[in-house]
C-alpha cells in the first residue's frame, strides 16, 4: 500500500495577484491542461489591514501543532510472529527511545551478511511497538502518524490494521490512524526488515531511525506537506513571495474555506498578510490556494547571511480557526548560467560543495542535530559551502540545519535505478516506488533556501540502455518539475562518454548536466553544446581539479568525494569504514582537508607539513594484498615534527598557504621565502631534520613584490614530542541542555610534559561519565578499529579520540573524564542549562 496514493479528485484554483490583473484556474490532479475560469470570485487579496485579526486567529487552531512521538517505545531484535496485533505481548521488550538506530550498537563482525559495503555491521528483523492513550481533545479529529525515515521494508499498524509498506528508508511518510483508534490502550507497531543483505553500497542503518509525530487535525486541513512558498522575483529592494496551500477536506459535509496567510520576517516582525474569500471543498476533494505577496526591502537568504522568513497559514471554516500550516523559507534568487556558472543574489559564486552520507560516525544514522553542527562548522571553516545529499534523502532537520548555516544543498534521490548495484538495494522496489517517492521527497523538502538542485540518481547503471534509461528519468523529471517548478534538476552521470549521454540525448533531458569525476569530459561536453550548464556533482581532491572549477567560468562547482570518511564501503576486515574523507569520523581535518581549505577559504590559511616517500610494498611483503583493496589510503603527509627517526636526515615539507608570501623556520632560523605558485601547487623546502621547531609565517615581503596586508603574521607551528606523559581534553561548547538533538564533543589528546600532541601514542583511553549525562560514542577516526563504539574505552590514533556526551536532565552538571595507564588524566565539567 502506498502512503498518501491519491483516491479521490484533486481540484486546484490557482489564482496570480499581480498589478492591474487576476487570473483564476482551475485543474484536475493528474491533468496536464489548466482550463480558464474566468467566472471564479478572486480567492486572494493583500489586506495589511487584517494583520492584528489574522494573529488572533493564530492562537486558536493549536490542535494542528505536532505532538512529540518519540519516547517509550519497545523494541525487539529479531522477528516476532503477530507483532502488529495489540495482544501480542511485550512485557520483555527493550524501553528505548527513537531515533534509534540499533545496528550502530554492533557487534560488528567480519561474519556479517552486510559484509565491508555495510561496516559489517549486524542485519535483520526489529519491531518496535508504542502504547498510547488516544490524545486528549481527538473528537471530532483526524489523527495521523508521521515518520521521517524508517530502514527499511516497514509495515506499519494501528491496533492490527495494516497501515501500509514503505520499502525505502529515506522517505518520510504519513498514516492516517482515526479509523482504528478506540478509547483506552491503543498499539502502534512498526516492523523493519533490512534483512537480506547486501542491501547497500554503505553504512545504512537500522530501525526507527528519525523522528516521529503525531498530528491531530481538523477534518478540513492543509494536506501533507501542502504548503510551497517560493520566490519569483528578488531584487535587493523588492520581492515577491508566491504561497501554495493544499487544503484537504476529510470530512463528510461541503465545507467553506476562508485562508490566512501571514508572512513573518527574519526580526519576528510581520511582513505581510494575504486573505481569501470562503471557497466551497466537497467532501473528499483537495482546493489549492495560491496567492503572490510584494515584500519591500527583503532581507535575502545567502550564505553569509542565511536570514530566514516563515509563513502561517491558517485554514478557517465556517468563521472558526480549523487548522494551520508553517513552513520556513528564505528570499533569495539563483540560477545557473550555461557561460559563467552559479549565481545567487546576483553574485556569481562557485559551488564549494562535498557530498556526505547519512551516518555521523560512532553515533549511526541516529543523528543529533549538534552533531551534523559540528561537522557543517569543520566544513565551512575549510571553505564549503555546499552540501550534496548522498545518495539519498537526508532528514529534515539536515536541511533546517543547512538553511540555518547558509550551506547549499544538491538533494539527491536515488543511487540506482532497475540496475542493481548490491542484490538486495532499491532496485527490487524502483519501478513500483520511485515516482511516489520523488513526488514525496519533493513536497517535503521544496520550502528549504538551501536546496537548489535536484538530483535524479547517483552513477545510475541503467544508462548504457538509453531507450530504458530515458523512459525512467523523463517521468522523473515531470515530477520534479511538477511539485516543485523553481528548482532545476540534474544527475551525477556515471561514465557518460561510454554510454553515450552527450551523444543520445539523455545529457540534455536534464536542467543542469551533472557528471562524476573525468572534469576534461565535462568541460569537452560544455565545448560541444554550450547551452549546456554544467556541475561537477562528484569529484576527487586534487588539484587538477580544483584547476579545472577555478579556471573556468562555465564550470558551476563541484561536490568532493567526500567530505568526511563515512561507515562501510569496507574491502576487507576489520576496516568498517572509508577513509576518502577531507575529514575523519571525528570531523578532524586530514591533510587534504588542509590543503583545500587553502585553496577555498576566503581568510588567510597557513598548514605546514611533511611528506614521506611511500615506500612501495612487495607482492610477498605482508599486507601486499589488503593495500591494494582498501579504500584508506596509506598516510605518506603528516602534519608533524616527529618523525620516527630522530636521526639526522632531510625531510620533505609542504606548505599550504593561501597568502602570496610565506617563509619557513626551522628553530628560528629561516629556511627560505616562497611566493604562491599560480597553479596553487604547495609550497616546498627540502630541510634536513633537527629536533624543535618548525614554522611557517605569512609575510608580507616576497621575491614578487609586497603581499596581502591581512595574512602578515598568519602562522603555523609544529614541534618535535616528547614521550606521552598527560592527556588533555576540550571541548567546544561551554554548556549542555537536555535534548536529544544537544551533544558535546570532547576530544583527548595524547601530550609531552610540555602539552605538544604525540602523533604515534596509541594507548587505550577510558571515558568515564558522572553527573546527569550519557556516553553516547567514543571514536578515534581509525577506520580500522571496529570495536564497538557505546564502549568507554577506544585506543588513541594519531594521538586522539573523541567521546560525544548528552546530557540527561534539564539541570545539574557533566563531568567528564579521560585516564589511560601511566598518563596524567584530565577532566571538564559543563553545566547544563534549560
Amino acid at each position: 500500500m502506498n502512503a498518501l496514493s491519491p483516491t479521490r479528485r484533486k481540484h486546484s484554483v490557482i489564482l496570480s495577484a499581480g498589478p492591474g490583473s487576476l487570473t483564476a484556474k482551475t485543474a484536475v490532479e493528474g491533468s496536464r491542461r489548466s482550463v480558464p475560469n474566468p467566472n471564479r470570485r478572486p480567492l486572494f487579496h493583500l489586506i495589511l489591514a487584517a494583520a492584528f485579526a489574522l494573529l488572533a486567529t493564530a492562537t486558536q487552531a493549536q490542535t494542528s501543532r505536532p505532538i512529540p512521538f518519540d519516547h517509550t517505545w519497545l523494541f525487539q531484535q529479531s522477528d516476532v510472529r503477530n507483532g502488529g496485533a495489540p495482544a501480542t505481548p511485550d512485557s520483555t521488550w527493550t524501553t528505548v527511545d527513537v531515533p534509534h538506530d540499533w545496528a550502530i550498537a554492533g557487534p560488528f563482525a567480519q561474519t556479517n551478511t552486510t559484509g565491508g559495503a555495510g561496516a559489517f555491521a549486524p542485519a535483520g528483523i526489529g519491531w518496535y511497538r508504542k502504547h498510547f492513550a488516544m490524545p486528549a481533545g481527538a473528537a471530532n479529529k483526524r489523527v495521523f502518524v508521521e515518520f521521517d525515515g524508517v530502514m527499511a521494508n516497514s509495515d506499519v499498524w494501528i491496533n492490527g490494521k495494516l497501515l501500509g509498506h514503505r520499502p525505502s528508508g529515506y522517505i518520510s511518510f504519513r498514516y492516517d490512524l482515526t479509523d482504528a483508534l478506540h478509547p483506552g490502550d491503543n498499539v502502534l507497531a512498526v516492523r523493519a526488515d533490512n534483512e537480506q543483505q547486501p542491501a547497500s553500497r554503505w553504512y545504512e542503518g537500522a530501525g526507527i531511525y528519525r523522528h516521529v509525530r503525531l498530528l491531530m487535525l481538523d477534518p478540513v486541513h492543509v494536506a501533507a506537506w501542502g504548503t510551497a512558498v517560493s520566490t519569483p522575483s528578488v531584487t535587493a529592494t523588492a520581492a515577491s513571495v508566491r504561497v501554495r496551500s493544499t487544503v484537504d477536506n476529510q470530512s463528510t459535509t461541503a465545507a467553506s474555506v476562508q485562508i490566512n496567510v501571514a508572512l513573518i520576517g527574519p526580526s519576528g516582525k510581520l511582513a505581510g498578510t494575504m486573505h481569501s474569500e470562503p471557497q466551497q471543498i466537497a467532501p473528499g476533494e483537495q482546493v489549492t490556494f495560491e496567492a503572490t505577496a510584494n515584500v519591500p526591502n527583503p532581507d535575502r537568504w545567502d550564505t553569509f547571511h542565511p536570514a530566514l522568513y516563515r509563513a502561517r497559514v491558517e485554514v478557517v471554516t465556517n468563521g472558526k480557526a480549523a487548522d494551520s500550516d508553517q513552513v520556513a523559507f528564505g528570499i533569495r534568487e539563483f540560477h545557473f548560467d550555461a557561460a559563467t556558472g552559479f549565481y545567487l543574489n546576483g553574485r556569481n559564486l562557485k559551488l564549494k560543495g562535498v557530498a556526505l552520507h547519512v551516518d555521523v560516525g560512532g553515533l549511526g544514522v541516529a543523528a543529533p542535530v549538534g552533531a551534523w553542527e559540528h561537522r557543517l562548522a569543520a566544513l565551512r571553516a575549510m571553505g564549503a559551502n555546499a552540501i550534496r545529499t548522498a545518495h539519498n534523502p537526508v532528514a529534515p532537520e539536515f536541511l533546517d540545519l543547512c538553511d540555518r548555516m547558509g550551506f547549499l544543498v544538491m538533494d539527491e534521490m536515488f543511487d540506482q535505478w532497475l540496475v542493481a548495484k548490491t542484490p538486495y538495494d532499491y532496485h527490487l522496489y524502483f519501478k513500483d516506488w520511485y515516482l511516489t517517492d520523488t513526488r514525496d521527497t519533493v513536497r517535503r523538502d521544496r520550502n528549504h533556501p538551501s536546496v537548489i538542485l535536484w538530483s535524479a540518481g547517483n552513477e545510475i547503471h541503467d544508462t548504457p540502455n538509453a531507450a530504458s534509461a530515458k523512459a525512467t528519468l523523463e517521468p522523473m523529471i515531470e515530477t520534479f518539475h511538477r511539485e516543485d517548478p523553481t528548482r532545476p534538476v540534474t544527475q551525477a552521470l556515471f561514465r557518460p562518454n561510454v554510454s553515450h549521454d552527450y551523444d543520445n540525448g539523455l545529457a540534455d533531458m536534464l536542467d543542469v548536466v551533472g557528471q562524476n569525476y573525468r572534469t576534461s569530459e565535462i568541460l569537452a561536453a560544455h565545448a560541444q553544446k554550450p547551452s549546456r550548464k554544467i556541475v561537477g556533482t562528484e569529484n576527487i581532491h586534487d588539484r587538477a581539479s580544483w584547476l579545472d572549477l577555478r579556471d573556468h567560468p562555465e564550470y558551476a562547482g563541484q561536490f568532493l568525494w567526500v567530505g568526511a570518511d563515512y561507515l562501510g564501503e569496507s574491502h576487507r576486515w576489520p576496516e568498517i569504514g572509508s577513509g576518502s574523507g577531507m575529514q575523519d569520523r571525528t570531523d578532524a581535518y586530514k591533510i587534504d582537508g588542509l590543503e583545500r581549505q587553502s585553496w577555498w577559504a576566503s581568510t588567510p590559511v597557513v598548514h605546514v607539513a611533511r611528506r614521506m616517500a611511500p615506500t612501495p610494498l612487495a607482492p610477498t611483503d605482508p599486507g601486499y594484498e589488503a593495500a591494494q583493496t582498501s579504500r584508506t589510503p596509506r598516510q605518506t603527509v603528516f602534519q608533524d615534527w616527529t618523525p620516527r627517526d630522530l636521526a639526522p636526515h632531510d625531510e620533505q615539507v609542504e606548505v599550504y598557504s593561501n597568502c602570496p608570501h610565506v617563509e619557513l623556520f626551522l628553530n628560528d632560523k629561516s629556511i627560505g621565502t616562497q611566493d604562491l605558485p599560480a597553479d596553487a601547487s604547495p609550497r616546498k623546502w627540502s630541510v634536513p631534520f633537527a629536533p624543535g621547531t618548525l614554522r611557517a609565517v605569512a609575510n608580507d615581503q616576497g621575491t614578487n613584490g609586497p603581499g596581502n596586508p591581512a595574512c602578515k603574521g598568519t602562522s603555523e607551528t609544529l614541534t618535535t614530542a616528547g614521550p606521552a606523559a598527560k592527556l588533555t581534553l576540550t571541548v567546544e561548547r561551554a554548556r549542555l541542555s537536555q535534548s536529544f538533538d544537544d551533544v558535546a564533543y570532547l576530544r583527548a589528546v595524547v601530550v609531552d610534559a610540555k602539552g605538544i600532541r604525540v602523533p604515534d601514542a596509541t594507548p587505550t583511553l577510558t571515558f568515564v561519565v558522572t553527573g546527569p549525562g550519557t556516553l553516547l560514542a567514543t571514536d578515534s577516526g581509525n577506520n580500522a578499529d571496529a570495536s564497538g563504539f557505546q564502549h568507554p574505552d577506544r585506543v588513541a590514533f594519531h594521538g586522539n579520540a573523541i567521546a560525544i556526551v548528552r546530557a540527561t536532565a534539564a539541570t545539574g552538571t557533566v563531568t567528564v573524564t579521560v585516564s589511560a595507564p601511566i598518563l596524567a588524566p584530565a577532566s571538564v565539567t559543563l553545566p547544563i542549562t534549560p
